[in-house]
């Protein structure tokens, strides 16, 4: 099991510092254990990430993520992420197979990635974010099942955020997530530099794309009831962290393409001062009698804690 103070904790610590700039600073309200355990979540979820974005080639990627599920799988000599990771879903109690679903997740950015349909791009979200909300409850130690659908549309709503702000970014990988149901069959070529009739374009999907993330906000905040007090805090405030990415890229004209919007250290703590007004006075982000809207979850039928509604033959 891995020490409070070892190495792995401190890189952990310093991999969330440098790549997960939000969650960092929403950290410093969790408890020491919270915040530790849930570096240590982050890294391990950056570290599936990187085989894949850092891999030199499609062959290598592919290999290196068999290479990790096999090692999760207790077959091999296991690598000090996954040797931290499963000491962690020991210490918590986490299924370990909502790993492997993040794994296939991630799987699927391997090569050319052309997202076809809505329900396509939010089964997507839901693997490599959605479960990451689902292991962030066992982390947390949250105690009611019912948490775990909201758990699941906070993952999905920042994921659509990141794609949002990442069109450019991810197209320069051979990757395009905005559905072409939606934006037609565009290149990730096109998407680089696009021209003024995409731009176009672009700005109205990218407008739509944050409206259907703002839905998964609404219902993740339905659910904040559901954590601990202090970690409810916490997730509160990188959820309204992670929604101002959004804004921000309102406020810019949805035009994605012209860089990375970011959140200064001042906004942050601006955000941090109102979450806090609204955590004092408002009666709904700490109510339990929330009832989780099943049609957002229509695209996940079949996976693990989705709240889909019952089909009757």
């Amino acid at each position: 099991m891995s020490s409070q103070n070892g190495p792995v904790a401190r890189d952990s610590r310093e991999t969330l510092r440098r790549h997960g700039k939000s969650f960092h600073f929403a950290s410093y309200f969790l408890g020491r254990q919270h915040s530790l355990r849930a570096s240590r979540l982050y890294a391990f979820c950056r570290h599936v990430d990187d085989l894949v974005d850092t891999a030199s080639g499609a062959r290598a990627a592919s290999i290196a993520l068999d290479a990790l599920e096999a090692e999760l799988a207790g077959h091999g000599q296991r690598s000090p992420q996954a040797d931290d990771f499963l000491a962690l879903a020991a210490e918590t109690g986490m299924d370990t197979g909502l790993a492997r679903q993040l794994i296939a997740g991630v799987r699927s950015d391997i090569g050319p990635v052309a997202i076809s349909a809505r329900d396509d791009l939010i089964r997507y979200a839901y693997s490599v974010a959605g479960v990451v909300g689902l292991m962030m409850c066992d982390v947390l130690g949250v105690q009611a099942d019912r948490a775990r659908p909201f758990a699941i549309d906070l993952g999905i709503a920042m994921q659509l955020t990141n794609i949002a702000r990442d069109v450019g970014e991810d197209a320069r990988l051979g990757r395009r997530y905005l559905p072409e149901a939606w934006i037609g069959p565009v290149t990730p070529e096109q998407l680089v530099s696009p021209d003024p009739g995409l731009q176009s374009q672009l700005r109205h999907q990218t407008r739509v794309l944050l409206e259907l993330a703002d839905i998964y906000y609404r219902s993740a905040r339905d659910g904040m009831g559901y954590l601990p007090v202090r970690a409810r805090f916490a997730i509160l405030i990188a959820g309204r962290l992670y929604r101002e990415i959004g804004q921000k890229i309102a406020r810019q004209g949805y035009a994605t393409w012209n860089g990375r919007v970011r959140v200064s250290s001042g906004e942050k703590l601006l955000i941090a001062l109102r979450a806090a007004g609204a955590f004092l006075v408002r009666r709904d982000i700490h109510a339990t009698h929330a009832t989780h809207m099943s049609s957002l979850h229509d695209a996940l039928t079949g996976l693990p804690f989705a709240h889909t509604r019952p089909h009757h033959g």
